[in-house]
């Protein structure tokens, strides 16, 4: 497959590149996780010392009723948001992935291509339905695999339309729960 060592040495380069790259989008999204799991921690840990000292100033049930109500939507909508944020960190390193495999792909193909043209010219006469039948089940299997990204895309967007309506949803019920609660107590 490798006619000069100066070819094998360029793929082994671009391979070693591709891992890299791999490597450096992995360790990013795990420190943009790291710090969103560190900013989260002191946020919820100042938040419930705020929210501890506000509970226990509470003069009467009904002013503890109406706190609880009212602190929980916050909460609520924080959570949304973090999960949110580590949905799109996971969903933004696996489109990076994506690409490079894409990329990869693509490069084995015009490689595996450029050989069996090579091997072509090359072969004695009657090959050519051998050769005619590789290129067709490379053709096949490349098709193949584009309709699999694609419709991996596809759901990866319903799902993505769909936690966001989920989310959306959460933070409403939420929101009118926390309105009509001190209503009811009232």
């Amino acid at each position: 497959m490798f006619a000069t060592p100066e070819q094998f040495a360029a793929t082994n380069k671009a391979n070693v590149e591709a891992l890299l790259t791999v490597a450096n989008s992995a360790f990013a999204s795990a420190e943009r996780l790291a710090a969103l799991n560190l900013n989260t921690a002191r946020t919820l840990l100042e938040d419930t010392m705020a929210n501890t000292k506000a509970v226990l100033g509470a003069k009467d049930v009904q002013e503890l009723l109406t706190l609880q109500t009212s602190l929980a939507q916050p909460l609520v909508e924080k959570a949304v948001a973090y999960n949110r944020s580590v949905y799109e960190i996971a969903t933004q390193n696996q489109e990076e992935i994506s690409k490079l495999l894409e990329a990869q792909v693509s490069e084995l193909n015009k490689n595996l291509a450029a050989v069996l043209d090579k091997a072509a010219k090359s072969a004695p006469a009657g090959s050519d339905v051998a050769v005619a039948a590789v290129k067709s089940a490379i053709a096949a299997a490349n098709s193949a695999y584009d309709s699999v990204s694609k419709a991996a895309k596809q759901v990866a967007e319903i799902a993505e339309a769909n936690v966001a309506a989920a989310t959306n949803a959460t933070v409403k019920a939420v929101s009118t729960a926390a309105k009509a609660a001190p209503k009811k107590a009232a």
